[in-house]
Parts: C-alpha cells; sequence; structure tokens
C-alpha cells in the first residue's frame, strides 16, 4: 500500500480508506506522533485485555471504567510500556 491523501474535517476527522483498514486488520487505532511523522497503529486485541479485566471485577466499577482501563492497557502494550 502506498500513500493516500484524505481531508480533514472541521471536527478532526479523517476516514481510513477501505484497503488500508484491511491492511490493518483492525476496529481500532491509536495515534502516534514522532519528528513531525503521525503514524495510525491498529490496536488488535482489546477484547484480550478486557477479558483479563473481567477476571478482577472489583464491586462499584463501572463497565465502563473497566472498558476504558483495558484500553489504557491495550495501548501501552502496543507502545511498549509497563502498565501503572
Amino acid at each position: 500500500m502506498g500513500t493516500t491523501a484524505v481531508k480533514i474535517t472541521r471536527k478532526g476527522q479523517v476516514t481510513i480508506p477501505r484497503e488500508i483498514r484491511e491492511e490493518l486488520n483492525a476496529n481500532a487505532v491509536y495515534f502516534e506522533v514522532a519528528n513531525g511523522i503521525v503514524m495510525v497503529k491498529p490496536v488488535r486485541d482489546a477484547a484480550g485485555s478486557l477479558k483479563e479485566y473481567a477476571r478482577t471485577v472489583k464491586p462499584g466499577i463501572s463497565m465502563k471504567r473497566m472498558k476504558d482501563r483495558a484500553w489504557e492497557e491495550a495501548v501501552r502494550e502496543k507502545r511498549g510500556k509497563k502498565s501503572s
């Protein structure tokens, strides 16, 4: 896959072209900026992270909070950082 230019809407949204979505094979992505270059990287295993948190559910923790924590963990794993 080569390069593709897409328009950024007033709301800051872009559409990832189908060919790129198929290449990434992921339902979610995260953005990384290094030296002025924006990289879009797939987050492939958010469901696996959610399963891990589901096993350690504590009373009073909402599903939204659990999901947010799982996404944060998945991004940290992709970036190679240890969880806090």
